[in-house]
């Protein structure tokens, strides 16, 4: 359980720190009371040694003993009934030499004394000793009561720590069962607790922030299976139609008609096969595994109207702006092959058999004018709907997906989609996209340069050079 872990590690953190102080709480107590020891045997020997000097007798402690040590080494005990202190090397040589101090440890029927010798004016020395039992006492004390109000201490931060962990973490844990029940029901709906403004509320944003965007990835995914039924239902209408009427009639059609029958299952089968094509496109985006990079719109552009001269014989021009000429754009470059491909093959389909279709290229964005009927106002978002036919449009054959392509396509890459009729006639369709940030010597002029030595001169579909081309530099 996450609580328990980390209120274990928090105990864990505060015994540390509580052991650290009050185990320097500890040696400052002993250092302390070792320094009071030291200061009361100095302020003891001075006294002893002022009255003796004077003739007096020193006033017993009970904690303390005191006697004279001769220059022959023989003791004589300042109060009577107490125990003779063994004397020390050292304080034997301060009483022969008179001069210096001593001071040792000595243990004298089970306590332990310290002991200070200092010399007598008149000869020999005296030597102060101080029992440790009372000092011992209080070290022993403070010791326990140290350990006690450790352990308390240890305690109180562990039960605060989980208390607070407790509240810290219930937003957690709420978050942690809505993400459950989400995932035992599938219920995009489920309300996510309420959120703050700190670090879990942020994450509980995130959290609806995705949900959303799952709410409106599933709402798309069921509109396009609604929407591919209801366009898939007419054309299998048309074939299973026609696949009875051969079957009823088995042979006695007139050649005529079971030529006509033929051809609308030829032509259903295959605007079956491109509505099926485009909604495995549409549902899977297959080019979002591509690294996007620099794409030179003037290349990609020549490529496909390249490919359309020779598919359908029509003129399609390329037109480059010299005011603004083109600038490698950030795109998936085979994307946005598609997307060039799709507006091409739309612009065919609505220009009239012998009318030029231009695709003109100015910076980042790219243009394709056909000579159709042009698109309404109020259709010009529509257009790239899915499965959206305009009234104009109804008795073309298509599946309305191809613009639609086009828009998840540019929108990925962080562009967007225009359309509009054009002055004197017929749609303008195309797309703007950001500029990659390229420069160096393989920029957009030198990869301009190169792709011009490569095809010095663009022709259309009768193998005639184009008319009214900006003009291309040639190489350097």
């Amino acid at each position: 359980m996450l609580r328990t872990k980390i209120t274990a590690v928090v105990a864990a953190a505060a015994a540390l720190a509580i052991s650290l102080a009050a185990f320097l709480s500890y040696r400052g107590v002993s250092d302390l009371v070792a320094d009071e020891l030291e200061r009361g045997l100095d302020d003891r020997a001075n006294t002893v040694v002022t009255l003796l000097a004077a003739g007096l007798t020193p006033p017993t402690r009970p904690d303390m003993v005191e006697q004279v040590v001769s220059a022959q080494g023989t003791v004589r005990p300042l109060a009577p009934g107490r125990d003779a202190l063994p004397v020390s090397s050292g304080a034997l040589r301060v009483a022969r030499t008179g001069k210096g101090e001593s001071r040792a440890d000595i243990v004298v029927s089970g306590t332990e004394y310290g002991t200070l010798t200092r010399p007598l004016p008149g000869g020999g020395a005296v030597m102060v000793g101080q029992s440790y039992e009372g000092a011992a006492r209080v070290d022993h004390r403070s010791l326990w009561r140290i350990s006690w109000a450790t352990a308390a201490a240890i305690g109180f931060a562990a039960l605060l720590g989980w208390l607070v962990l407790g509240r810290i973490l219930r937003p957690v844990r709420r978050l942690a069962g809505a993400t459950r029940r989400i995932t035992t029901t599938q219920d995009l709906t489920t309300p996510l607790p309420p959120a703050g403004s700190d670090e879990i509320g942020q994450l509980t944003h995130s959290f609806a922030h995705m949900l959303a965007a799952l709410r409106r990835s599933r709402a798309q995914q069921q509109q396009l299976v609604q929407d591919a039924s209801h366009e898939l239902r007419t054309p299998l209408t048309s074939v299973r139609g026609s696949a009875e009427l051969l079957q009823r009639a088995r042979g006695r059609l007139a050649p005529e008609d079971e030529e006509q029958i033929l051809t609308t299952l030829v032509t259903e089968t295959a605007a079956l096969d491109d509505l099926v094509r485009e909604l495995v496109e549409l549902a899977t985006d297959r080019h979002t595994e591509e690294e996007p990079g620099a794409v030179d719109l003037a290349v990609a552009a020549e490529d496909s109207a390249q490919r359309f001269r020779l598919r359908t014989g029509r003129v399609v021009l390329v037109i480059e702006d010299d005011t603004n000429p083109p600038v490698p754009v950030h795109a998936r470059p085979r994307a946005l092959q598609r997307c060039i491909d799709n507006l091409l093959s739309n612009a065919v389909k609505f220009s009239p058999e012998g009318t030029p279709v231009a695709v003109h290229i100015s910076g980042g964005r790219l243009t394709v004018r056909d000579q159709g009927p042009g698109i309404a106002p109020g259709e010009r978002h529509a257009v790239f709907d899915r499965f959206y036919r305009g009234p104009r449009t109804q008795a073309t054959p298509g599946s309305g997906l191809g613009l639609a392509i086009v828009h998840d396509i540019i929108a990925a890459d962080a562009g967007t989609v225009f359309a509009t009729t054009a002055d004197g006639g017929g749609a303008e369709v195309g797309f703007d996209l950001p500029p990659h940030g390229w420069a160096g010597p393989n920029g957009p002029k030198a990869r301009r340069r190169s792709w011009r030595t490569r095809e010095p001169a663009r022709r259309d579909g009768r193998g005639q050079p184009t008319k009214n081309l900006s003009p291309r530099p040639q190489p350097d």
